[in-house]
């Protein structure tokens, strides 16, 4: 496995991993935001998100 980094440059690597990780993060973040259901700044605003946030909502005793 050593020899692999021999190939590579560990700094760069990592730093490659990192902001990849980091791109993807903000990726999956967006496009929860873009949705009706997921959005946790708005909430959801449609009759169908709505809907399932109410199903999903224990009933009151």
């Amino acid at each position: 496995m050593w020899r692999v980094w021999l190939i590579f440059d560990p700094r760069r690597a990592l730093v490659a991993l990192f902001g990849f990780l980091f791109v993807l993060a903000l990726v999956i973040h967006f496009i929860l935001l873009s949705t009706d259901t997921f959005n946790w700044l708005d909430g959801p605003n449609s009759a169908q998100g709505m809907a399932q946030a109410a199903a999903a909502a224990p009933a009151a005793p």
